[in-house]
């Protein structure tokens, strides 16, 4: 009989309109607060939230910095959109952080922003990112997670010839430290995503806040698994809830709700500037009352 694990909770630090430092200091509180289990940060290139010209830092180089700086943390990058670097350039970027880690690196992907966000918009503009439709980019996020669990296992070179990308002599040395693989979450609520997370994903996360449709999106990646012939409960479900500092309450109450709709892996995202001692105040107002 195989053991049900408990729910895992971690927290979310956007890293825009804050110093490096600070993020620092939130993430080494985290790590001695064994409630807290894994940290994450996004992957946007401009702030999507305040000053539109503030602060913002670049997500993977921060995260192997902060992986190297932690030492219990599962750690991933809530989502990388996939538009922003070549899959198999990312391929080579998690390994490098997989390995900083020790062996903790969740890779967390998405199919990047839609066309009609004109926050997201301004980054694709503003770095000079080539913006294609949501369908291809769906698409692309197929063969990416493909490309990319190749090049973590594969002992010898290989070409690939996708759609979006084609790869000649492609080769992944070293190889992650996790066997097979570093665990894979996809992030996104459309039905196309959906299905690129039923062939691909160990994790599955969404945004909470509309809990009846979140349940409905999560009964579609079950029906979505069994047509490809997949245990549905092989995927671990995600979802990613805001905190209040304010009422710790109201966060506690979509907690429990999440909890009960069968999502066992919850993100808390921390609005900054976060005071001191935040990771405990989590592990003490939410994580512990909520287990």
């Amino acid at each position: 009989m195989s053991h049900t694990p408990g729910p895992s909770f971690g927290i979310a630090t956007a890293p825009q309109q804050v110093d490096y430092q600070d993020i620092a200091r939130v993430w080494h509180e985290a790590d001695s607060v064994p409630e807290i289990e894994h940290a994450w940060l996004f992957d946007h290139l401009m702030p999507i939230g305040g000053d539109p010209d503030g602060p913002i830092f670049e997500g993977w180089t921060l995260l192997s910095a902060l992986a190297a700086q932690t030492r219990r943390l599962r750690l991933g990058v809530l989502v990388t959109s996939n538009r922003f670097r070549p899959p198999a350039m990312l391929a080579k970027i998690a390994t490098t952080v997989d390995i900083v880690s020790g062996g903790r690196l969740v890779l967390g992907i998405g199919a990047g922003s839609r066309p009609s966000h004109p926050l997201a918009r301004r980054e694709y503009d503003g770095h000079g990112l080539p913006y294609h439709d949501f369908g291809a980019s769906v698409a692309a996020l197929d063969e990416a997670c493909t490309m990319i669990k190749r090049l973590w296992t594969e002992t010898e070179p290989f070409d690939f010839a996708g759609a979006h990308v084609e790869l000649t002599g492609a080769f992944g040395n070293p190889k992650p430290l996790q066997q097979p693989h570093p665990p894979i979450l996809i992030g996104g609520r459309a039905a196309a995503t959906l299905r690129v997370v039923a062939k691909h994903a160990d994790l599955w996360n969404i945004p909470g806040g509309d809990l009846d449709d979140v349940v409905a999106r999560s009964a579609l990646l079950d029906r979505y698994c069994a047509d490809i012939g997949r245990d549905p409960a092989s995927i671990t479900r995600s979802i990613h809830l805001p905190v209040s500092y304010d009422e710790p309450g109201s966060t506690r109450k979509a907690v429990d709700e999440a909890l009960g709709a069968g999502f066992t892996h919850v993100t808390l995202g921390l609005p900054a500037p976060w005071p001191v001692g935040v990771a405990q105040w989590v592990a003490d107002e939410i994580v512990v009352p909520s287990r």
